[in-house]
Order: C-alpha cells, then sequence, then structure tokens
C-alpha cells in the first residue's frame, strides 16, 4: 500500500505518497498529464507489483490530482515539474534511484537520467519526449470534457478498447475534473499544447549523455504518441536502450496489458527485481 503525504514546493502542496517494500530500491513513479490524471488512475492495477519490487515514491503533479494547481501562468510548464521531480528525488533514500515515467513523464525521466548521477536505470511506457504532430487524438486528449460522456469517449484516444474501462475509473475521473472551476485551469493549461510539445524534447545531446540502461514500452495502437515518432526516436539515440511495442494496447499500458508491463519490468530492472 502506499501511504500520502504533503510537501511544500516553490509555495505549492505536492501530493505525494510512499510505500511498498522499505528494504527494495527506491522508485520515482511519475503520470502523465490528461483529463483527470494521477498516480492512482496512471498505475493503481501495477501498485500491487511495484510495491512487492521497490520502495516506491510518487506523486501527482501539480495542476493534477491532489496537488496544487500552479500560481501563475504557464500553467503547463515542463521545466517546473522537472524541478518537482528533483525536489522529490531529494527525499528518497539510497545512493542509487530507479525512475519509472508515463508519456510526458518519460521525458522528465529521461532528463533526469541525463543530468542526475543518482538514476540508476529507466523505464517508460507511451513515451513523449520528441517533437511530431500535434494530432487529432492528442487533442482529444488534452481538451476538457464537459460530461462524464465526453470524458469517456476522449478516453478512446487512451484505451484501445474503451469497453475495457472500469466504470470507477470513470467516475474516480470525472470526481476529480468536476471539482470547482478545474475545466477552466485544465483549458487553459493546454491552450498551448505546441510549446509543451517543444519544451519536453530532449535535444541529441541530452539523448547521448545517458549512460544507463532505459527500457522504452509503447502500446501499438497509441495513435495520441505514436511509437515511430516517439518511443522508437528516442531508442535509436539512447546508447543502452531496450524498445518494446506491446499489441492491442494504445496510450495506458499499465492498465491495459498490466502483464505485460510487469514482464518488461523484469527486463528492465534485471537484478533488482526477483523471480
Amino acid at each position: 500500500m502506499l501511504t500520502q503525504f504533503d510537501f511544500d514546493f516553490e509555495a505549492h502542496k505536492i501530493n505525494a505518497f510512499e510505500g511498498g517494500s522499505f528494504t527494495k530500491p527506491p522508485l520515482l513513479l511519475m503520470h502523465g498529464v490528461g483529463p483527470g490524471a494521477s498516480i492512482m488512475n496512471a498505475f493503481c492495477p501495477l501498485l500491487p507489483f511495484l510495491n512487492e519490487h521497490f520502495h516506491v515514491f510518487a506523486m501527482d503533479w501539480i495542476g493534477f490530482g491532489g496537488s496544487d494547481r500552479k500560481r501563475e501562468k504557464p500553467f503547463a510548464d515542463f521545466s517546473f515539474w522537472v524541478r518537482q521531480a528533483r525536489a522529490l528525488m531529494a527525499r528518497m533514500p539510497g545512493e542509487k534511484v530507479y525512475v519509472f515515467g508515463h508519456s510526458m513523464s518519460a521525458a522528465v525521466a529521461l532528463r533526469l537520467a541525463a543530468t542526475d548521477p543518482r538514476v540508476a536505470a529507466v523505464f517508460t511506457t507511451g513515451a513523449a519526449g520528441t517533437t511530431f504532430e500535434l494530432n487529432d487524438h492528442l487533442k482529444r486528449l488534452w481538451t476538457f470534457p464537459k460530461t462524464e460522456e465526453e470524458l469517456k469517449a476522449g478516453l478512446a484516444s487512451l484505451i484501445h478498447d474503451v469497453r475495457a474501462i472500469p466504470d470507477e475509473q470513470i467516475e474516480s475521473r470525472w470526481k476529480t475534473l468536476s471539482e470547482g472551476d478545474y475545466g477552466d485551469y485544465f483549458t487553459q493549461m493546454l491552450s498551448t499544447p505546441a510549446q509543451l510539445i517543444r519544451d519536453w524534447t530532449l535535444s541529441d545531446g541530452e539523448l547521448a549523455a545517458i549512460k544507463v540502461p532505459c527500457t522504452l514500452l509503447h502500446g501499438r495502437n497509441d495513435m495520441a504518441c505514436p511509437p515511430d515518432a516517439t518511443s522508437a526516436t528516442l531508442a535509436r539515440k539512447i546508447a543502452h536502450s531496450n524498445l518494446i511495442v506491446v499489441d492491442a494496447c494504445a496510450h495506458a499500458p499499465s492498465v491495459e496489458q498490466t502483464a505485460k508491463v510487469r514482464a518488461a519490468l523484469h527486463l528492465a530492472f534485471d537484478g533488482v527485481i526477483g523471480v
């Protein structure tokens, strides 16, 4: 189980979590951005496995889940989120830290790997981190839904088989989205999506600076962040990388293909995760 705690970062309250096995290696876990995104919504089916094998540290990004909203624009502030990740890493024990980032957070994870010697290995799902066309599916994921029905329709760009989305997950996301004036905040946050894509793009120099093992898992059916334009491109430029493409999977591998993600984690963190 994960235990919730708060910490302050640049005058904002961060909703964070710690759990798992305290005798295991520390793992930094980070979610992506989209309507109702949070640690629990992104990784719930995978958390028992991670808790068994790691000392897990996680948090909701500023502007998402239980964390504060950003007080000043830009609300979609990639450099701010990178600093937020470093702030949680500073609270983590041990000389080495393992990092798991999904979507936008994959770009955060890779930037950490390029610059922080504590990073021992990286695992990503549905990675961003490159410049690519802002397609209709990504636009839909970054558009605030006005109703619960619109939310479920939009998740068709996130999940390969939308019928597999549990009703409780829809309800959890909608509860977060329907609080106060969050819709206005979310719309302003992603009003300049091309800027966020530019900000998260890693240079060839940054990718060449990554010397630790990186495993990039991507859904073959991911239409929002197509694997050829993202993970495959990144893997070609990272010296010690493995690319895994999973069938019948879109942009939420930890939810859609939990067993395959568990298997890939064994490869990514070989020697750390027991049999």
